[in-house]
């Protein structure tokens, strides 16, 4: 009787588990979508002070599809902050942006992750339809 318990409570498990597994990858694919149009909608807005709100919304709509695709968000934030004079060239020209203004895009980043409203970061006068 016992051994019949843990057979099924471990098929309950791995059963759950796997589902989650099967998931993963598609959330991450749509994750990483969600990235590159808040990426792609920072550059056609081209709005001052802006850059804070694209990154919350980013993670934000990312992390929404799951588990996959916060890690997704949270990979592609990591690795844009990380290498900040690679994507410094490629998004202003080296400007130099410096362990502040990484920083704060990490909390911008970590802030929209974590379900919040990424409208904190909204500047005033950004069209409606960002």
């Amino acid at each position: 009787m016992k051994l019949s318990m843990i057979i099924i409570f471990c098929s309950l498990v791995l059963g759950v588990s796997s589902q989650r597994w099967l998931n993963f990858p598609k959330e991450a694919v749509q994750g990483i979508k969600d990235m590159w149009r808040a990426y792609s909608d920072m550059g056609k807005a081209n709005f001052k002070d802006s850059d804070k709100y694209f990154h919350a919304r980013g993670n934000y709509d990312a992390a929404q599809r799951g588990p996959g695709g916060a890690w997704a968000a949270k990979v592609i934030s990591d690795f844009r902050e990380a290498y900040p004079r690679l994507t410094d060239r490629i998004n202003h020209g080296d400007s130099g942006h410096g362990l502040a203004d990484s920083m704060a895009d990490q909390e911008a980043n970590e802030w929209g992750r974590s379900g919040k409203n990424p409208n904190r970061f909204r500047p005033p006068g950004l069209p409606d339809n960002y």
